[in-house]
C-alpha cells in the first residue's frame, strides 16, 4: 500500500489509511502528513470516496465489513495497482516467485541512470528513490506483478519480466499446473514484450502457452538464451563482476554489489528488460553500479563486537537455500539463521523444505509463526520445524530470541534475521542489546 500512498499522494488525492503496528513504513506515510488511524475500526471509513484494503484483510475484518456496507466504491489493492499500470504506455511489470523487488530496483536504478523519470512500486524499500514509490513523469512505470491470489491479472503490462516460477502460495493455486496457468494468462496479456528465464522449465513451459503478439526475449546462464552473462567473478563478499552478452555479442562488463550467484541473474534479467526497452547498455553499467540492495535484502544493519548482523526478506525454502548458501560462502565465522515463519499454510506445506534450507546455517533461531491473514487450522507450530533441525531452538517472544543470540553469537559471526514479517525488529533488538549503532 505504500508505494500506491506515495504516488497518489504527490498525484494530488487526500489519503487516509489504518494498520495495526507500529512500523517504519507508518512513520513513513505520516511525514507525509497522512493521517494513520491504529486498529480497524468502522468509523475509519468516514468521509471516504474510495476505499481500498489489501488482500491479507480477512472477511470479519470490523472496518472492511463497515466499508462494503457504506456504499462507497471498494476494491482491493491490487485493482488500484492496475488502474495506475494502465495511465503509463510502458508498464513494465516484474513477476516471478522469487528476486521481484531486487530485480524491480534494479531496473529502477538503471532507468534513473539512463535519464528516464519514470514511476516505480517496489515492495520494499529503495534508498534512491526515499522509498517504494516513485510518481514520474514520464510514460514509463516500474511496478512488480504479485502472484499471490491471482493479483497481477489485475494489471496491465506492456512489458512483462518473468524470473522463475517456483512452488508457493499453494494454498491459493492447489497445484503447479494451476499456478503455471496463471503466469501463462499473465504473458497473454502482456502486450510488447516478455523477456524470461530461459532456463526455468517451469517459466518456459508457461510462456510458451501465451498467446501474444509481443516479442520473446531470453535470459538465462548459457549462450542457449538470448542474453547470458559470463566470465562470472567474485571480488569479496559483495562485489562480482561479469560480462553481458546478447547473442555473440560482448556488450561490456558490469560489477553488482549485491552478493549471491542469484543476483547474477537477476541483474542480466534487469539489464535485457531494460536495453530492450531502448536503455543504454552504459545506464545498466552505471545504474547497477550504484544499486547496493533494497532495503530488508541483505541489508547490512550494524557490526557490533565484531558480530555483523544482517536482515532478509526471504519467507519461501528456494529465497532461504540461496541466502544462506551465499552467506556460508562469505568471510564469515559462524552463519545464524534467525527466521521467522510466515503463514501456517506455506510452513505446513513446505515443512520439510524449510528445514532443510535453514539446516544450511551454523545456528537456527526460530520465532513463532506470523500468520497473518491466516488462522491457524493447520495446527502447526514453530516446534514442530525446530524439531527437524539439528541444534534448532524457538522462543515464544522476540525479547527473548534476542536474548539467546547476544548471549551465544561471538566476534566473526554473522547474524541473519530473515522473514517476511517482522523479524527485522529482532534485529534491532539485538543491535540495541549490546549498545551498537544501526548503519
Amino acid at each position: 500500500m505504500y508505494p500506491l500512498a506515495q504516488i497518489l499522494h504527490k498525484q494530488g488525492y487526500y489519503l487516509t489509511g489504518s494498520d495495526n503496528n507500529e512500523t517504519e513504513t507508518l512513520k513513513a506515510v505520516r511525514s507525509m502528513s497522512i493521517p494513520v488511524y491504529m486498529g480497524q475500526r468502522a468509523e475509519n471509513i468516514e468521509g471516504a470516496d474510495l476505499i481500498v484494503h489489501t488482500a491479507a484483510i480477512m472477511a470479519d475484518n470490523p472496518e472492511l465489513i463497515a466499508a462494503k456496507a457504506s456504499g462507497v466504491p471498494v476494491i482491493e489493492r491490487s485493482v488500484l495497482l492496475g488502474l495506475i499500470t494502465s495511465m503509463y504506455d510502458n508498464a513494465v511489470c516484474v513477476c516471478g516467485t522469487h528476486g521481484k523487488t531486487t530485480t524491480t530496483s534494479m531496473l529502477t536504478h538503471i532507468f534513473l541512470a539512463d535519464g528516464n523519470d519514470l514511476s516505480a512500486v517496489i515492495g520494499g524499500k529503495l534508498k534512491a528513490i526515499g522509498g517504494s514509490g516513485l510518481c514520474g513523469t514520464s510514460d514509463t512505470m516500474v511496478c512488480e506483478a504479485c502472484e499471490f491470489v491471482d493479483t497481477f491479472l489485475k494489471l496491465y503490462p506492456d512489458t512483462a519480466v518473468v524470473l522463475n516460477i517456483d512452488c508457493d502460495h499453494l494454498d491459493y493455486f492447489k497445484t503447479m499446473e494451476n499456478m503455471k496457468r496463471s503466469f501463462t494468462k499473465f504473458c497473454s496479456m502482456t502486450t510488447n514484450l516478455i523477456v524470461y528465464n530461459g532456463g526455468d522449465a517451469n517459466t518456459v513451459e508457461a510462456v510458451s502457452a501465451a498467446e501474444t503478439s509481443a516479442k520473446l526475449v531470453t535470459f538465462g546462464w548459457d549462450s542457449g538464451n538470448d542474453w547470458y552473462p559470463a566470465n562470472i567473478e567474485k571480488f569479496d563478499d559483495f562485489d562480482t563482476e561479469f560480462d553481458v552478452y546478447r547473442g555473440d555479442e560482448r556488450l561490456g562488463r558490469v560489477t553488482i554489489r549485491v552478493p549471491g550467484r542469484h543476483n547474477v541473474l537477476n541483474a542480466v534479467a534487469a539489464i535485457a528488460a531494460a536495453v530492450e526497452n531502448g536503455c543504454r547498455f552504459d545506464s545498466a553499467v552505471k545504474g547497477l553500479g550504484e544499486f547496493r540492495g533494497a532495503v530488508r535484502r541483505f541489508e547490512k544493519l550494524a557490526v557490533v563486537n565484531g558480530i555483523t548482523f544482517v536482515d532478509d526478506y526471504a519467507h519461501h525454502p528456494t529465497e532461504v537455500k540461496s541466502l544462506l548458501e551465499t552467506a556460508k560462502g562469505m568471510s564469515f565465522g559462524r552463519v545464524w539463521a534467525v527466521h521467522q515463519p510466515f503463514t501456517y499454510s506455506r510452513t505446513a506445506t513446505l515443512l520439510n523444505e524449510f528445514a532443510e534450507a535453514l539446516s544450511i546455517a551454523d545456528r537456527v533461531v526460530l520465532t513463532e509463526i506470523m500468520g497473518s491473514r491466516e488462522k491457524n487450522t493447520y495446527n502447526i507450530y514453530s516446534k514442530d520445524l525446530a524439531a527437524k533441525i539439528n541444534g534448532a531452538v524457538w522462543f515464544p517472544t522476540f525479547e527473548e530470541v534476542a536474548d539467546y543470540v547476544v548471549k551465544n553469537a561471538e566476534s566473526g559471526d554473522l547474524v541473519i534475521t530473515l522473514g517476511c514479517g517482522d523479524v527485522y525488529k529482532v534485529g534491532y533488538l539485538m543491535i540495541d542489546k549490546l549498545g551498537g549503532q544501526r548503519l
